[in-house]
């Protein structure tokens, strides 16, 4: 156990409630003058939230004392007692000599501790109950109005979450967090869970609201806030930001269980199907085709008038360069729908479809399916071919399995050899199969691994969407016509393919050779802090303390016996973690610190040392 210095009367300063009467600004004081609006405001404000920070003082010969720091407090003060006199006797520290107070007066005026922000949010809430004013606010205590209004927000939170905060043992972070929560005695009994304990604002609004949708749920986006609302459903959210969430999930379930077969009702009537069914699933694999024991029929294609398959090509060439307008491209989707075809009357008349709702909450239709019971029906109806298995009966095949796997080989060579003179069609397929247009199937003997690209957190992470758009798969991902498929997909040109060859390969790049990685990321210009910026949650909680404050004193230009660099060693590391995330992301910190211009690009530039070199920081 290490040896701790007691604190006894003789060594701590003393503290004494003195009559206003008593006191006066010292010649010590730096601040001899004040703005008098300004004073009148911070009345204003100890009169709804009290003296929060004791003023400072030295006793003279006569008993009088003298405050060397403090002074707005004491002129706003003799103003406030005037509306409040239980705000008299003052509590007034004591130096025990002159030099003491000199120096006290001094470090007051370099550097003046901001407030807790426990203390702060208590502070502006008494003083908006009183005034409704954050400019007024704001003014008092130097700083802005979307400050106050963040402090404000969490003005009603239980007392205790508030004492848990003043303690550290909770971070503001997590303090923020509890506003989600309107049940009291369940938000306490989170409190004691999370007390002294470093969870992320995510895992502690799971435990706040455990049962809780988020609004950009499938679910919850195609049933709506209104017609959830309107069975009864509460909704929910995040203060400081625009998440909502769908707080009853019973609810929930029935309204999407309802809508979904409700506008599976309506396919059948509108569109003519014979039936209709509805999955909870977000997707149709082809073992769902296959469990249901369903036959597929396929649209009737349509044909093209030469003008209209000139025009095709017109637009088709205008979208390939970007360059189609919205009337264009209704056009063209118009003239795709035709060649792309439909079911018949007599299609329908025999044959269903299974509705479902994709991950973004968008009402998807499989059509065109003909369950066993109706096969016969629609095999006499013309709409159904046959089966064209081979019978038990059909004569052996004269090739052993030797030589059909010869033969094989040598019909896939030359197929090979063929394609030698003719590299646009290996760039198209490849382009095609890596884009997902094959579903299942491939045309090359090549395999595309998952290459991890996203962190533990995606907090302070967020690269191009062409990076996180999945391959788009055909309905059928093992029974689509391919030949069709690829004819279509040759048709959107040369740029369309060159695009998903790159962002595909793209994904797909690793380059672990580290002068390889070097030479991309030199040719590329590879840019760290164009995807990532450093917060509490993704770095800085995750690195020692020590470390933290070499980052800060780095960034700031400081010498470890700054007071600023001081000040910031004595924090907790949860609040320096939270104290940087600030730096790095608040205009209003980097100014209330004074950043200047280098500083900022430094702060701007800033990466951990474990990139090392051959990855430039900004672009």
């Amino acid at each position: 156990m290490t040896k701790q210095t007691k604190i006894t009367a003789k060594t701590a300063p003393a503290i004494e409630y003195l009559p206003m009467a008593k006191l006066y600004l010292s010649d010590l004081n730096p601040r001899q003058e004040a703005d008098e609006e300004g004073i009148k405001m911070l009345a204003d404000s100890l009169v709804a939230c009290g003296l929060i920070q004791n003023l400072s003082g030295l006793k003279d010969k006569k008993g009088m004392v003298g405050i060397v720091a403090g002074g707005r407090r004491l002129r706003a003060l003799r103003l406030a007692i005037e509306q409040d006199p239980s705000l008299d006797p003052v509590p007034v520290r004591l130096a025990p000599d002159a030099a003491t107070a000199e120096a006290w007066a001094n470090v007051e005026n370099s550097t003046r501790a901001d407030l807790h922000p426990a203390d702060e949010i208590r502070a502006f809430g008494k003083m908006y109950a009183k005034t409704k004013d954050a400019a007024s606010i704001a003014k008092v205590f130097g700083t802005t109005e979307a400050h106050v209004y963040r402090r404000l927000a969490l003005a009603e939170l239980p007392s205790p979450i508030l004492d848990a905060l003043k303690a550290g043992e909770i971070n503001l972070t997590m303090a923020t967090a509890f506003t989600v929560c309107d049940d009291v005695k369940h938000s306490l009994e989170v409190l004691e869970m999370v007390r002294g304990e470093a969870i992320s604002a995510h895992r502690l609004k799971s435990l706040l609201k455990p049962d809780a949708v988020a609004s950009t749920d499938r679910r919850a986006v195609f049933v709506g806030k209104e017609a959830y609302t309107t069975a009864g459903g509460k909704i929910g959210g995040d203060l400081f930001s625009d998440e909502q969430t769908f707080d009853d999930p019973q609810i929930l379930a029935e309204c999407f269980e309802a809508a979904l077969n409700d506008a599976a009702r309506k396919l059948v009537e509108v569109e003519g199907w014979k039936w209709a069914e509805v999955i909870n699933d977000s997707y149709i694999g082809y073992w769902t085709i296959e469990e249901m024991k369903l036959e597929r029929v396929y649209p009737v294609e349509g044909v093209l008038t030469e003008d209209q398959a000139e025009r095709y090509d017109e637009l088709a060439e205008l979208a390939n360069g970007d360059a189609l307008d919205d009337a264009g491209q209704e056009e063209l989707d118009t003239l795709q729908a035709i060649l792309d075809g439909e079911y018949t009357a007599e299609q329908k008349a025999h044959a269903g479809l299974v509705a479902y709702v994709d991950n973004s909450g968008k009402l998807c239709v499989e059509a065109g399916l003909i369950r066993r019971e109706d096969k016969q029906a629609a095999i006499e109806a013309g709409v159904l071919e046959a089966s064209r298995h081979i019978k038990d009966d059909t004569p052996k095949s004269p090739y052993s399995q030797k030589l059909a796997g010869d033969l094989f080989c040598i019909a896939r060579g030359a197929r090979q050899n063929a394609s030698l003179e003719n590299p646009d069609l290996l760039l198209d397929l490849l382009a095609f199969q890596l884009s997902g247009g094959m579903g299942f199937r491939t045309a090359f003997g090549i395999r595309t691994d998952d290459v991890a690209n996203m962190p533990s957190t995606e907090t302070g992470y967020q690269f191009d969407e062409r990076l996180t758009t999945p391959a788009s798969r055909p309905k059928d991902p093992w029974g689509s016509d391919l030949a069709r498929a690829f004819k279509a997909f040759q048709k959107k040109g040369k740029a369309h393919r060159d695009a998903e060859l790159t962002r595909h390969l793209a994904a797909l790049l690793t380059a672990e050779d580290d002068k390889l990685g070097a030479l991309i990321d030199k040719t590329t210009g590879t840019s760290i802090r164009s995807v990532w910026t450093p917060t509490a949650e993704n770095f800085f909680k995750r690195v020692s303390g020590a470390h933290l404050e070499g980052i800060y004193q780095s960034l700031l230009d400081l010498d470890p016996q700054d007071a600023k660099a001081k000040a910031f060693a004595k924090l907790k590391k949860t609040d320096k973690a939270a104290r940087l995330e600030d730096l790095f992301c608040d205009e209003a910190t980097q100014k209330a610190l004074g950043v200047t211009k280098e500083q900022k690009a430094h702060i701007n530039a800033w990466v951990p040392e474990y990139f090392g070199y051959s990855v430039s920081s900004s672009s």
